[in-house]
């Protein structure tokens, strides 16, 4: 079942070149889908079909190359190769994907201008650019400062990340991605049109639908924290495809390690934590338990 945001997309353009009225209107919608669903999508998105489409060749011809040259790849530092999930313990923890975790720093620092560096530059910043601005809408829509993530999150601790699924033999049986929540303040993501990525609201899944036109933009974490619950980072998996491989590209937008993530309220939900303390506690839980525990960590005594 298709949740019913995947038939409102909100089209930026109204931001840009919209009366007022039409752009608080669409303030209004981005904030509310972040309220009650924790995603949206987005078209006229400002980043061109073809950027997309380079992206999605590229990070293909990516994946192509062999096991042993991935795992050793001159194009990216060391340790951005990853494929399944190093902490599960049975079959059902395993995630059946491949990615490259790319730091924004690689990207802007990478002076060989292939093909491939060129056009995660340009997704990258493109990316960057959006996030800025949509996150500025959701803090002005909180009454809070909107400088405050240009501020606050650096190109160090940013970053993309290039997913591959292989087809699955046991659809049923693995994840391609383990059910999770994003451990950032927002989180774009183009995916390609096979579709498999799910989210969850009131104790039910639903599917995301592919628009080849469209972003999908969800919160994460950090806003939750910072908005003091009133965005809601959901937990979303991807579902694998017995005959198709899928793949998808996303932006992480993270702060630095030191910024401190503070509730605005007279009865904050949420305790101050720095970004550093989140994914120290958040890499402690996943050796001991095996999975994240995330916000719950963080809540305040009296809640």
């Amino acid at each position: 079942m298709d949740p019913p945001f995947s038939e409102l997309y909100n089209t930026l353009f109204r931001l840009i070149y919209g009366t007022e009225k039409e752009r608080e209107k669409c303030k209004d919608e981005i904030a509310r889908a972040s309220r009650e669903w924790g995603f949206f999508q987005v078209i006229n998105h400002g980043i061109s079909m073809d950027v997309l489409e380079k992206m999605r060749q590229e990070q293909i011809r990516v994946f192509r190359e062999p096991f042993d040259k991935k795992t050793k790849s001159d194009k990216f530092s060391a340790g951005s190769y990853r494929w399944g999930t190093p902490s599960a313990t049975c079959l059902r923890q395993l995630s059946w994907s491949e990615a490259f975790h790319v730091p924004m720093t690689d990207i802007s620092d990478n002076k060989d201008f292939t093909t491939l560096s060129t056009t995660m530059e340009k997704f990258a910043s493109e990316s960057e650019a959006l996030a800025y601005m949509l996150a500025e809408i959701l803090a002005e829509k909180l009454g809070r400062k909107s400088n405050f993530f240009k501020e606050n999150c650096v190109r160090n601790t940013c970053y993309l990340r290039m997913n591959r699924y292989p087809p699955c033999p046991n659809p049923s049986e693995v994840y391609g991605l383990m059910p999770h929540t994003d451990s950032d303040f927002l989180t774009i993501l183009y995916q390609d049109q096979v579709g498999g990525l799910q989210l969850i609201k009131d104790n039910r899944w639903f599917a995301v639908k592919p628009n080849p036109r469209a972003l999908i933009i969800n919160i994460g974490d950090l806003f939750q924290a910072w908005s003091n619950g009133i965005y809601r980072s959901v937990e979303h998996r991807v579902m694998t495809n017995p005959t198709v491989e899928r793949f998808s590209t996303a932006y992480f937008l993270c702060p630095s390690y030191d910024a401190v993530i503070e509730c605005s309220s007279d009865c904050p939900a949420y305790r101050n934590f720095s970004f550093r303390e989140f994914r120290q506690q958040v890499q402690e839980d996943v050796k001991k338990l095996g999975f994240k525990v995330g916000l719950p960590r963080f809540l305040n005594h009296f809640y």
